[in-house]
């Protein structure tokens, strides 16, 4: 009866003795340059490293906001595929859902809009 899971139990399995694999062995075949800044706690006051001469500096927010914005609009297109794909057998209930998901997407996106999310200075 619980045959069908016994890919997904081995691939749980695998993907966990992966990460413990991973987290056991980087100590040993990691770098090992250390100093005395990486050995020191992080604290707001820590002096930066020189910026690079050819335009160094931070990275504005709006590239962040941007991403931020691409991964909303995939994971959208993540849960809208399986209702194009069984569009036919959800019926008018499969309608309504995907319609309160797009509104409630579409609420986030005109807030967004409404509060400068898209504007580029």
């Amino acid at each position: 009866m619980l045959d069908p899971y016994i890919p997904l139990v081995l691939m749980f399995a695998l993907a966990f003795g992966f990460a413990a694999f991973s987290v056991a062995i980087a100590p040993l075949v990691g770098p090992r340059r250390y100093n005395k800044a990486k050995l020191d706690a992080y604290e707001c006051g820590i002096e930066p490293s020189p910026q690079p001469v050819g335009g160094g500096g931070r990275m504005p927010v709006a590239y962040y906001l941007t991403a931020m914005m691409f991964i909303l609009f995939d994971i959208e297109m993540v849960f809208l595929f399986p209702y194009a794909v069984s569009a036919d057998a959800l019926g008018l209930y499969g309608v309504v859902a995907v319609i309160l998901f797009i509104l409630t997407f579409g609420f986030a996106d005109l807030y967004v809009w409404r509060r400068g999310g898209f504007d580029w200075d």
